[in-house]
């Protein structure tokens, strides 16, 4: 795990719509008890005294000063010059708020900002999913590695980040690895969003079900497991069709990334009904001109299943002819990509992708000196 021996601290925030959560990490561990407070929400200058306070209460507790502030934030925002938009959960944030800049000026710190499918991805790239598939794959001897990874997190909305050679992808206008607002494949006028949420699953078990009572996405998977009367027919369908169009998304997405996959959320609760929705939809096919082709170049591997797992790491490799030499050279003719669930837990994600994030900046803003 990157980061694991490193002395520096940096604190975090998670900043969600009921509380803003502070802590701090040095060496990829939690370092103190995480610190609640009420976001206050609706009034801009409390809110921006919550942060501050919260952030000095953390330090308040360290015995040696952090090196950085590195934490998620919704957007929009221009997360490279800190400055935060419009927010729908969030409604002091308005006209374009300096927030980092207001931390950096309070605090003397660099302050690093992104969003929460950024630092999940990046997290899971560093100290997740990436460096445990490619333990595997050394440990089976394969001469296969990864080197990208597209996180995707399923819950409240559909979040996303893309982390390509251990950089992450912010992009130009801070929205790189926004897939949310791809285009719906059942709803081709709606994003995709619409259709890949929890008010996805809690209104798609309505329509099915004929069951207009409030319904949490963990009732109705209690539907689905046969432990809560209902129709389980239409929870699992719920469940399985929001894999589909995430799948759909993800299918699109990964012809750029060309790399793993890896799921977190709170909907991921029901990945048994999820995952292979989203699997089946990666591995099936497009036509054109008559003739059939994959969804994709690579084939996809359910990396929760052992069997699945086992054939995707220890592939058949060959070793060809280099033409006009003796030589040989390793080559595996199936090409592959893996989808997995995060091992992490997406919090602890989003937090180790921070603060691996704020000292890949330092450590690369120290070799330009």
């Amino acid at each position: 795990m990157r980061y694991a021996n490193d002395k520096r601290i940096v604190i975090t925030l998670d900043a969600g719509g009921t509380n803003f959560v502070f802590s701090a990490i040095q060496g990829s561990e939690e370092i103190v008890e995480p610190i609640r407070f009420d976001p206050n929400a609706d009034h801009l200058e409390r809110c921006l005294d919550t942060i501050k306070q919260g952030f000095r209460t953390v330090i308040s507790q360290l015995e040696v000063p952090p090196v950085a502030i590195s934490f998620a934030f919704p957007g929009p925002a221009d997360y490279e010059k800190g400055i935060i938009g419009d927010l729908p959960n969030l409604p002091a944030f308005r006209g374009g708020v300096a927030l980092g800049p207001m931390l950096e000026a309070a605090f003397g710190l660099p302050v690093f900002i992104n969003n929460d499918g950024s630092l999940f991805a990046y997290g899971e790239a560093l100290a997740g999913a990436l460096p445990e598939i490619n333990g595997i794959l050394e440990q089976n001897g394969s001469p296969k590695r990864y080197r990208h990874l597209l996180g995707i997190t399923l819950g409240t909305g559909f979040g996303g980040g893309i982390v390509i050679n251990d950089e992450l992808l912010i992009g130009d206008n801070s929205c790189g690895g926004d897939i949310w607002c791809y285009r719906n494949k059942k709803y081709p006028d709606q994003i995709i969003e619409t259709s890949v949420s929890i008010r996805a699953v809690k209104r798609v078990y309505r329509e099915l079900s004929g069951d207009r009572s409030e319904l949490t996405p963990h009732d109705i998977f209690n539907i689905a497991e046969g432990n809560r009367s209902g129709d389980s027919k239409a929870a699992v369908t719920a469940f399985s069709e929001l894999g589909e169009m995430a799948g759909d998304a993800v299918s699109h997405a990964l012809t750029a990334v060309d790399g793993l996959v890896v799921i977190g959320g709170g909907l991921m609760g029901a990945s048994k009904y999820i995952l292979p929705a989203i699997v089946a939809e990666m591995n099936s096919t497009l036509e054109c001109d008559g003739y059939v082709f994959p969804r994709l170049p690579a084939k996809t591997y359910d990396l929760t299943d052992p069997t699945q797992l086992r054939q995707f790491t220890e592939g058949e490799t060959v070793q060809i002819a280099i033409p006009g030499t003796d030589e040989k050279i390793v080559y595996q003719p199936e090409r592959k990509t893996g989808v997995m669930v995060s091992r992490l837990g997406t919090s602890k994600a989003i937090a180790l992708g921070a603060y691996a994030f704020a000292l890949h900046q330092l450590d690369k803003q120290e070799q330009t000196l």
